[in-house]
């Protein structure tokens, strides 16, 4: 069933996320270019109840949005952007 989509990022670099039928853990690192900074992840969950896995990034654009792209391996991508609710 579908959800309200969401991404969550914890302090040790992991996290998970839903959007539409997608769903996964994600295992990243943070760095810092200048004034941005990144999460660059790799991710393994779901996609329509079929593993799935793939790979993304995020920049803070602000201290409560992130934007970003997320890829599934041997398929889509999708560029997203989020608020903190």
């Amino acid at each position: 069933m579908e959800v309200q989509a969401y991404v969550t990022v914890k302090p040790q670099a992991t996290g998970d996320f839903q959007f539409g039928l997608v769903s996964g853990g994600l295992d990243g690192e943070f760095s810092r270019s200048g004034d941005t900074e990144r999460f660059d992840f790799t991710w393994e969950g779901n996609d329509e109840c079929d593993e799935a896995s793939g790979s993304g990034w995020m920049i803070l654009k602000s201290p409560d949005e992130v934007e970003g792209s997320i890829k599934l391996h041997g398929g889509d991508r999708s560029a997203f952007a989020a608020r903190r609710a």
